[in-house]
């Protein structure tokens, strides 16, 4: 993590010398490469350090603290920020980079468990891609991505200001409800999963996402009730966010072997990133060409990924397939 947070904290401290788009190019792949690591091996960490029946628990937590941050940040930068004085770009670069060494001279004093002799070896990611149950599970959380968090960042405003009409304020406030909503219903969810299936929560997830999508498609019919539906639909798939951050990584977690947590969190979150750069790209081409026939096709993808992830159940080891009580 600390190798990450370093790599994150020069990528960003370097950004107030871009004079040229190609220095911006030069410094994306230093950025993502930092946070590629460390984010992962902070999943990695939280599901060592919490015991197995609180991990469920632990990355709710970790994503209602994320969506904090994500608020903090943007509310700093817009009180830091003016595009008519350019210094300020340069103040909340240099901030961004100090956030990053302060999260690391913090893991510096973390103490991880060590993993037990004989527990590694130099296979790499060989025996993560060859477990049969874990290779769907990634195959499921491609799809996942793909039709929820993916979309919500780049399709849901493009088709909420071109289809059904509202203003940018309103897509933002709609943004802020997606954050709100999972700040505050994040924990409680986690609490009602406990005892109950993952492969039905997980099916439960899919269902909610293709029905929030759809009412979001009928917000683009009705411009009359078209925020009172992009209302509806985002606290939907909010609700389908918050089972995902409870179920999904800790499921992971009691999947690896001991000592190999970190390389199927990492194979894991491959898995999460392609869901995320590929998603946008073809939401542009069908947005464009048909943008009423896009939220139907993602819904019927979200309905065979439920029926897919219910199959998986007697694959799953019999000590993963709950989530325990805390």
């Amino acid at each position: 993590m600390i190798p990450g947070l370093l790599v994150s904290t020069a990528g960003w401290a370097l950004y107030p010398l871009v004079r040229e788009p190609w220095h911006a190019l030069a410094l994306a792949p230093l950025t993502g490469t930092g946070i590629g690591v460390w984010l992962t091996m902070q999943s990695t960490a939280l599901a060592l350090i919490v015991p197995q029946r609180l991990r469920h628990a632990a990355f709710a937590q970790q994503r209602v603290a994320a969506n904090l941050g994500l608020g903090l940040g943007g509310f700093a930068g817009g009180l830091i920020v003016t595009t008519a004085d350019e210094a300020t770009f340069t103040v909340l670069f240099l901030l961004n980079a100090a956030t990053f060494l302060v999260y690391s001279l913090f893991v510096a004093r973390l103490h991880l468990p060590a993993p037990p002799p004989g527990s590694t070896d130099d296979r790499g990611y060989r025996d993560a891609l060859r477990d049969r149950p874990f290779a769907r599970v990634m195959a499921l959380n491609f799809a996942f991505v793909a039709i929820s968090v993916a979309l919500i960042n780049a399709a849901f405003p493009i088709f909420a200001k071109n289809e059904a009409g509202v203003s940018e304020d309103a897509i933002g406030l709609l943004f802020l409800l997606n954050s709100l909503l999972i700040i505050g219903a994040q924990l409680p969810v986690a609490r009602a999963v406990e005892g109950h299936r993952r492969t039905r929560g997980l099916a439960l997830m899919c269902i909610l996402f293709a029905c929030g999508w759809m009412v979001i498609e009928l917000a683009g019919l009705s411009e009359s009730a078209a925020v009172v539906l992009l209302v509806a639909g985002v606290v939907v798939v909010s609700v389908g966010e918050c089972l995902y951050d409870s179920i999904y990584a800790p499921l992971v977690a009691d999947l690896a072997p001991t000592g190999k947590t970190g390389r199927y969190m990492a194979a894991s979150g491959l898995a999460w990133q392609l869901g995320f750069i590929t998603a946008p790209a073809v939401s542009g081409v069908l947005l464009g060409a048909a943008p009423f026939a896009f939220w139907p096709i993602v819904a019927v993808i979200a309905l065979i990924s439920a029926a897919y992830v219910l199959r998986l159940e007697p694959l799953l080891p019999p000590d993963a397939r709950l989530t325990p009580h805390r």
